[in-house]
């Protein structure tokens, strides 16, 4: 009975369900589609003024401290350096086990598409840091510009630290009243979980089926290696070197998130539920993981770098190109910072597009991979919200030590 009233267990339940059925009936599953729209809705519902007022509320706290700029920096490094490492392990996987050779170039030229490469252009340096500042801030919530959100929030939250103490307190206890409220919502958004996990799996399943996959196949299986990889060796040796917490214990708890990352392939609809974790099972502090897990949902993306990295060598192989030391470069910094204002949300990912013409690889072919961008997207999002959780606890520990 206790098992059957876990919502994690409840979740992986419906997962399978809506396998089975979109298996079963096809595009007719697509008539549970709503069922999984109405859950993300309004679980996007809640999203934003949480991460709104839990950064400003992270960042007054903290700010208050003298390990809060240390903290900042430390995240921000620690999200860049597990990004680069990830984009890294992709490339020497992909090179490995060359996902891309063997693979006949005129069977699958018919899922081409030659106007690709005129309708998208890579974004200039400029153009990226001018898209974190918002012109209009209650603009950008309304439109729910998530990183420009956070930029406006951790200054505002930063301008409030500087307050008399007396004034401090008072804007963190009505964010931390406000987010108890938000916490009560999500909560009862949560009983609808199951429910929307099947409307989102059978659709999916009905819509793409397993037939494309098979494509694929190669370039799938080294990239759940590399998941895997990245989730079961890298991150526990993290957790293990830099902070005092047993690996089975964080691995066992942080399970309920991915479950959630899994069935949603949205690092922010994910956000609630790692921050519960988080704080309530794993002892994160709240002023600890108001401020890095945000922050984490929106530039944390190993499991985007990833892919990143394989899809960009499975062309060059696929194309018969020999990429050289400029190129890996070329890559390995594209994905890398790219992925800062990542959104973390669900659907195919145009960042690689900017890795691949960083790269001088063709693009062309990248409609081959977004019928199945659901089920890579479904694997790296429960990536980079293990990557969230492992870098919380371990600058908490590091902020407790301040």
């Amino acid at each position: 009975m206790k098992l059957l009233k876990n919502l994690g267990f409840q979740i992986l339940v419906a997962m399978i369900i809506g396998a089975v059925v979109g298996v079963a009936m096809g595009e007719q599953a697509s008539m549970f589609a709503p069922l999984g729209d109405i859950f993300i809705k309004l679980i996007k519902m809640v999203v934003i003024p949480l991460v709104a007022i839990s950064i400003v509320s992270g960042a007054a706290s903290l700010g208050a401290t003298k390990s809060a700029g240390k903290l900042g920096i430390g995240t921000f490094v620690w999200y860049m350096l597990t990004t680069a490492f990830a984009v890294i392990l992709g490339l020497i996987l992909g090179e490995i086990f060359k996902p891309g050779s063997g693979l006949d170039i005129e069977s699958v030229r018919y899922l081409f598409n030659e106007e690709t490469s005129e309708k998208i252009t890579q974004p200039g340096f400029w153009d990226t840091i001018m898209g974190f500042i918002p012109e209009n801030p209650l603009q950008a919530l309304v439109s729910g510009e998530i990183i420009q959100i956070i930029f406006f929030c951790l200054l505002l939250g930063i301008g409030a630290s500087t307050l008399p103490k007396v004034k401090r307190e008072k804007i963190v206890k009505g964010c931390d009243i406000v987010l108890d409220a938000l916490i009560w919502v999500i909560k009862v958004v949560m009983y609808t979980a199951p429910i929307g996990v099947f409307g989102l799996m059978a659709n999916s399943i009905g819509t793409f089926g397993f037939d494309v996959l098979y494509l694929v196949l190669k370039l799938f299986l080294v990239y759940l290696g590399a998941i895997l990889l990245h989730m079961y060796v890298f991150y526990p040796a993290l957790i293990k070197g830099f902070s005092k917490m047993s690996v089975k214990e964080f691995m066992t708890k942080i399970s309920k998130a991915q479950i959630m990352a899994l069935s949603t392939s949205s690092s922010m609809a994910t956000l609630p539920v790692t921050m519960e974790v988080c704080e309530d099972e794993l002892g994160v502090s709240k002023e600890a993981g108001s401020f890095v897990l945000p922050l984490g949902a929106t530039i944390n993306m190993d499991g985007n770098a990833i892919y990143y990295a394989l899809v960009a060598v499975f062309f060059a192989q696929l194309f018969q190109i020999d990429l050289h030391m400029g190129q890996y470069i070329a890559i390995i910094l594209t994905a890398t910072i790219g992925s800062i204002g990542q959104a973390g949300v669900p659907g195919p990912s145009l960042l690689v597009v900017a890795v691949l013409i960083s790269a001088d690889i063709p693009i062309v072919g990248l409609p081959l991979l977004y019928a199945l961008d659901r089920i890579f997207d479904m694997l790296r999002t429960a990536l980079n919200i293990t990557g969230d959780a492992t870098c919380a606890v371990v600058m908490d520990k590091y902020a407790k030590g301040e």
